[in-house]
């Protein structure tokens, strides 16, 4: 694999940050995971305004753009896959042991792997710990990740592909690491912003292009919603089959299937929507 660090390509025996990086020592870094389709990533321009907007939530200088979209090009040329997960993850580098960043410039990783086509459908399980819709951390897509880790993790115990969560005042809110719809009497609905859930690109697509409703859910919407569905850049659309063993027969359902027809058409005709 070729990696793109701080300005250059290396192979990942010599690519290396020090121990002393801030994303490593208190998670001082901000991320993004697009999907690459032979070889070209999509919706990089919604991508980085994210990055930026969430670097400078977070106080982070301001990424350099161009940069980015260079190392995207050479870490894709250089390791050609047809489905790829590209990730670019910026943090506060060089820094002393805590909470205080140094003076060093961020630190700048592109990488690319080889990803499969995400399974048509999947079951999700609800776990028991919140989102704080009022947290620091809201809306950023930080790589402060051990909340997203313990809750997969349960999911994955209990035979599941995803964990989704309700915020603190009980309402449906998103999953580790997807947005969360849901059918009722037939219309489709998602979280607003305002419950704590990540401004995901695929969700912020699927609301301009498929109709759906920003609504405020109560959790258990999901033992009485007629379709389920996750998206994300790797999933894009996926069914949900199964919500704490309670089968949705049929998944997808019609209108979980007329939005992914709509996006699949959509996104194949533009790259960078």
């Amino acid at each position: 694999m070729t990696i793109w660090l701080n300005g250059s390509l290396h192979d990942t025996d010599s690519a290396r940050v020090s121990v002393l990086d801030h994303g490593l020592t208190v998670g001082d870094g901000v991320f993004e995971t697009l999907k690459a389709v032979r070889g070209r990533p999509f919706a990089l321009t919604r991508h980085l305004a994210r990055l930026t907007a969430s670097a400078r939530a977070l106080g982070l200088p301001e990424p350099d753009l161009d940069e980015i979209r260079r190392a995207c090009t050479a870490v894709l040329d250089a390791n050609p896959v047809p489905l790829g997960r590209l990730r670019i993850t910026y943090t506060g580098g060089l820094a002393p042991l805590g909470s205080e960043r140094g003076a060093a410039r961020p630190t700048l990783v592109v990488a690319v792997a080889e990803s499969p086509p995400a399974p048509r459908t999947a079951a999700v399980v609800t776990v028991p710990w919140t989102r704080n819709e009022r947290g620091a951390l809201t809306g950023i897509k930080s790589t402060s990740y051990g909340e997203n880790v313990i809750a997969l993790a349960r999911a994955k115990a209990h035979g599941a592909g995803e964990a989704l969560l309700a915020n603190t005042a009980g309402a449906l809110c998103e999953g580790t690491a997807s947005n969360v719809f849901v059918v009722l009497d037939g219309e489709l609905h998602t979280p607003p912003l305002s419950s704590g859930c990540l401004a995901g690109i695929t969700r912020a697509l699927v609301l301009e292009w498929a109709g759906a409703k920003e609504t405020e859910l109560p959790y258990d919407v999901l033992e009485r919603a007629e379709e389920v569905f996750l998206t994300s850049s790797l999933r894009d659309i996926q069914a949900v089959h199964a919500v704490d063993g309670r089968q949705l027969p049929g998944a997808p359902g019609p209108v979980t299937a007329k939005a992914a027809r709509i996006f699949d058409e959509q996104s194949t005709a533009d790259l960078d929507p």
